[in-house]
């Protein structure tokens, strides 16, 4: 009989030590949360998911109220990451081409010259996503799917690691565009960062009240050290029953009768992808339910549609994923025997 850890050595998976990635890589992950923790107060749930999300190579949609640190955090993010960085602020009157970039005609080459757009960096920070118009906003969606730009019939790369953290406001919709399905379908998870505590806040003062701490902010990894990591992530083992749980979570939001729009199968993989990176940022070589389970509603509330008779019940799709995942059966782990399905453990955790 073996356990996942087993499975993950002799199922087909290279055999990896306990920690699933290498000290000093650990130590790397390490110095960066605590790098983004010092501008953000009292949030390590809301550091670790950005981290999980940079190194499962998806991208990160924060939606919050004003003053809450949505921007903070993407800042304090990308400059605690020695990588190419560019902040794209969202306006009504923001073109594609300022995005993507735009071929000019060069009068002593006597040819067009392509001129790369704010999208050519390696973490790229939209602010206010949802002012900007609907054909802005679709300049993002060959970038962020397929890492790459084409402009006039030409293909170009983008830069590795590549992320977008997107910030927009939930409340004022006033001069605001709603991003469309397909839109928000590229974002691996979204997350609220919420009110401080009033000990964060009051700690928050202290810090903040003389000079930004995002002026003395450095990098304390390279982006070889996040291409390493993210390499280690993709080796984590994800047993067959996890996988199954995965499906069979998203499978249950397209059946829901609260829902007119379930999950997409982007979604089961940006799922297990962040299972996995997960199980990587805990010293794990091997993903358990417990990384999908913790990650299920950042990972799929933001991409499903209620009904409108949920929303006259103001149901909500976070309740709706809460719903499902206590009741889809969790994948047994005994400690000395194979993963089990179809039961549910005794006091299996919900988020």
């Amino acid at each position: 009989m073996t356990t996942y850890e087993d499975r993950a050595s002799h199922g087909g998976a290279p055999a990896r030590t306990q920690s699933g990635v290498g000290d000093e890589l650990t130590t790397t992950v390490d110095r960066v949360r605590r790098s983004v923790e010092s501008v953000i107060e009292g949030k390590p749930e809301v550091v670790r998911l950005a981290l999980t999300v940079l190194l499962a190579e998806g991208h990160l949609l924060i939606e919050d109220v004003p003053g809450v640190g949505k921007t903070m955090l993407a800042k304090a993010l990308a400059r605690s990451i020695d990588c190419s960085v560019r902040r794209i602020q969202f306006t009504p009157d923001l073109l594609p081409s300022d995005i993507t970039g735009v071929s000019i005609w060069d009068q002593q080459r006597r040819d067009f010259e392509f001129k790369p757009g704010a999208i050519f960096a390696q973490i790229v920070i939209g602010d206010e996503i949802n002012r900007a118009s609907p054909k802005t906003q679709s300049a993002l969606l060959e970038s962020m799917e397929e890492r790459q730009v084409t402009i006039d019939g030409q293909t170009y790369e983008l830069p590795s690691p590549f992320m977008v953290v997107a910030t927009q406001n939930p409340v004022e919709m006033e001069g605001t565009y709603p991003l469309p399905e397909a839109q928000r379908d590229r974002f691996m998870a979204r997350v609220s960062i919420g009110y401080p505590s009033p000990e964060a806040e009051l700690q928050m003062l202290d810090i903040h009240g003389g000079v930004s701490p995002l002026d003395d902010l450095e990098a304390v990894a390279h982006a070889d050290d996040i291409v390493k990591l993210v390499d280690a992530v993709r080796a984590v083992h994800v047993a067959e029953p996890v996988r199954r749980y995965a499906v069979d979570l998203v499978s249950a939001t397209r059946s829901h009768p609260d829902l007119r729009l379930g999950a997409s199968p982007r979604a089961t993989l940006h799922l297990l992808r962040a299972a996995k990176a997960s199980a990587a940022l805990s010293g794990r070589g091997f993903a358990l339910p417990d990384d999908v389970q913790a990650l299920a509603v950042q990972v799929l509330a933001h991409r499903l549609l209620p009904t409108a008779q949920a929303q006259l019940n103001r149901r909500t799709s976070e309740q709706v994923v809460l719903e499902i995942l206590q009741h889809t059966p969790v994948p047994a782990t005994p400690g000395h025997g194979s993963p089990t399905y179809g039961h549910q453990p005794p006091g299996a955790r919900r988020p």
